[in-house]
């Protein structure tokens, strides 16, 4: 049986740059809490190394759907994290909503996490105002180069 969770939150960026990390699957360790590694196999495969209680993991996740700037869902191929959507929202030029859903089997998670709903909604609460810190100050940084430039 599944369970669902999903979070959201604004980023001071346009949407097609929000977009555009999310896609840099490379950079998701820098913001998501446990991954050490994802690697795009191919444009519909992932394959991911993550410590998760302190065990190492690895799985494969294939991207089901993707539409530029608005929508990217995936499902793993192993493990207990069945999948998921990221959508990205126009707020204004400057602002975007990024709203992740996650489906996963929670007696499979508890094993690794504990009380897994709450366990995994602070968790992606986190990796999310992560995502946020490291998207806004990469837009500062790349306007702070082009206006000394």
């Amino acid at each position: 049986m599944s369970t669902f969770f999903v979070t959201s939150i604004d980023v001071n960026v346009p949407v097609r740059t929000a977009y555009n990390q999310w896609m840099q699957f490379e950079d998701l360790p820098r913001f998501i809490e446990g991954v050490k590694e994802v690697r795009q196999l191919d444009d519909r495969h992932l394959h991911w190394k993550a410590e998760i209680a302190g065990k190492e993991k690895e799985g494969d996740a294939e991207i089901i759907e993707q539409t530029r700037d608005q929508r990217i869902a995936w499902r793993s191929q192993t493990g207990a994290l069945y999948g998921g959507v990221v959508s990205f929202q126009r707020l204004s030029d400057a602002r975007s909503k990024v709203l992740l859903q996650l489906a996963y089997d929670p007696e499979d998670f508890v094993q690794y996490v504990g009380d897994a709903y709450e366990r995994v909604s602070s968790l992606v609460q986190r990796d999310l105002e992560r995502f946020k810190l490291f998207i806004e100050s990469r837009a500062r940084k790349a306007v702070a180069t082009m206006q000394a430039e």
